[in-house]
């Protein structure tokens, strides 16, 4: 039997995408899902056929003598899946899925700017760390090297700027370091 989907995993994220033509009735969801089971539930929704977007970080810990390193999710508890809204059921179904995220009972739709966003960052192998969500703050966007064209909040403009992409409907951010001149105020 032919294999249907591809999987790539880098170093940076987890995903997966459907060989099939696109449905554009699909619209990026956000998942809650049992903490710390995360990539287990990115690859029971791969195996049913869905688009899964998993931004993970590398944390380093140090005991006595060793170091070891984790590739931990970037929003812990939360998976982003490619769905189409009124055939769900199989996603919510699925061991380790809570709910999608909305109002009530409608799930909500990301914005694909900011899931694109985030797919561009973790591809070009930028470190990203959990950051607390931001309302406030000037706009940069990205205007050379692999990310250009990505908006963020700016947060320090030193040598290396500090910009913060933030997905709305989880309040949620990241923090990735660039070099500030490759940064333009939006």
């Amino acid at each position: 039997m032919e294999n249907k989907y591809v999987t790539d995993v880098e170093p940076g994220y987890l995903a997966s995408k459907a060989l099939y033509a696109p449905d554009p009735e699909r619209k990026w969801f956000a998942l809650s899902v049992n903490v710390r089971h995360e990539k287990i539930v990115s690859q029971l929704l791969l195996n049913k056929g869905f688009e899964t977007f998993l931004p993970l970080h590398t944390r380093r810990h140090q005991y006595d003598r060793r170091v070891r390193t984790f590739d931990l999710p970037l929003f812990p508890g939360y998976l982003f899946c490619r769905v189409n809204p009124t055939a769900r059921l199989p996603v919510l179904t699925t061991p380790g899925v809570l709910r999608m995220i909305g109002a009530g009972r409608v799930p909500i739709p990301l914005e694909d700017d900011e899931i694109v966003s985030l797919q561009r960052v973790a591809e070009a192998g930028i470190a990203m760390v959990p950051h607390p969500f931001w309302r406030s703050g000037q706009t940069g966007r990205v205007t050379a090297g692999p990310l250009t064209g990505i908006e963020g909040i700016v947060v320090g403009a030193k040598q290396s700027m500090r910009l913060v992409l933030s997905v709305s409907l989880l309040q949620r951010s990241v923090l990735l370091e660039i070099d500030s001149d490759c940064v333009a105020l939006a």
